[in-house]
């Protein structure tokens, strides 16, 4: 006890009573999502809604032509700070506007907001580093190695911004990626029986929008634009911008294909459906047949040492007690 009060300059009071508070906080968060019943599509169909009216209006286009939208005050404000940095002018904010709308975050203010996150987050925790270690003095047995720390803390609050949108986007197209043959087999149906493409996107969109909301999103997105955009292959285009899915993207080539030259959509997307199901078959039969290999090391270090000591207890309690006792 006495060592961890030195070392972390606390006492152990203190620290069961923040372990206890955390633990407190965390169970009531549980039950407070578990108790909630959400809707995955809730607020979807008036973002699509609003791109709908951006499209009739033509907004799109151009940028020079976009009428100024007023923000809120605190978007607004982050606005004015990354213009006057000029944090939204280099070359390299079309591939974060790119990566951003990967990850599911496709507002204008999403950039702003990422943006101004970078530069404030490495202040923000190089200021909570200069408080805990020279402030409260925690870890005060470690005095020398505090600036370390600090550098570690701006570097930790550099790159959360960056492992957020990496972690978002990989979440993201993982659920999509696990729901495109289900899409697919709808879309078939929905070719067979005479629909269009623009009414079949929407159709597997309004079926999936509880299953897989975000491959549904993609879908509704795609059908709006199909239905405003001069030209329908830059419609499909954009759908394979905003996701990075190489399946998806063959299933983009197939419609556009499919658009050109009139070929038999159903049949084509049949073909492809088949192929996505034997993919994830594949990727099924491949992780188990890495469990054998996984297992290997829990097994030898906490199942064989247990099985010994029930196997051999008893009997090196008997030679114990036969032999060792006896003299």
């Amino acid at each position: 006890m006495q060592a961890i009060e030195d070392i972390l300059g606390i006492t152990i009071v203190d620290l069961l009573s923040l372990a206890a508070g955390v633990a407190a906080l965390l169970i009531m968060l549980a039950i407070y999502q578990a108790s909630l019943a959400r809707d995955p599509m809730k607020g979807r169909v008036k973002a699509l809604q609003e791109r709908r009216d951006a499209l009739k209006a033509g907004l799109i286009t151009s940028n020079k032509r976009r009428s100024p939208v007023k923000k809120a005050d605190g978007v607004g404000s982050l606005r004015t700070l990354a213009e006057k940095l000029k944090l939204l002018q280099n070359e390299q904010t079309k591939k974060l506007s790119a990566q951003l709308v990967q990850a599911g975050f496709r507002s204008n203010d999403a950039l702003v907001i990422y943006q101004v996150a970078r530069l404030v987050l490495p202040m923000l925790m190089g200021l909570v580093a200069i408080l805990l270690f020279y402030g409260i003095g925690i870890l005060p047995n470690h005095h020398k190695f505090h600036s370390i720390y600090a550098i570690v803390m701006v570097f930790l609050g550099l790159k959360l911004p960056d492992l957020y949108v990496s972690n978002a986007k990989i979440k993201r197209t993982d659920a999509i990626r696990k729901g495109l043959p289900d899409a697919l087999d709808l879309l078939v149906v929905c070719a067979e029986a005479g629909l269009t493409l623009d009414s079949a996107l929407n159709r597997v969109s309004r079926e999936l929008g509880r299953a897989y909301p975000e491959l549904a999103d993609e879908f509704g997105l795609c059908a709006i634009e199909l239905g405003f955009l001069p030209e329908r292959r830059q419609a499909l285009v954009n759908l394979a911008e905003r996701v990075d899915l190489p399946a998806l993207r063959g299933v983009v080539t197939t419609l556009v294909q499919s658009e050109r030259y009139g070929t038999p959509l159903a049949t084509s997307l049949r073909v492809l459906s088949a192929e996505f199901r034997n993919e994830r078959m594949m990727k099924a039969e491949e992780k188990a047949a890495r469990l054998p290999a996984i297992l290997t090391v829990p097994l030898i270090l906490f199942i064989l040492p247990t099985l010994f000591v029930v196997l051999l207890g008893p009997a090196a309690c008997k030679i114990s007690d036969n032999f060792i006792n006896r003299q």
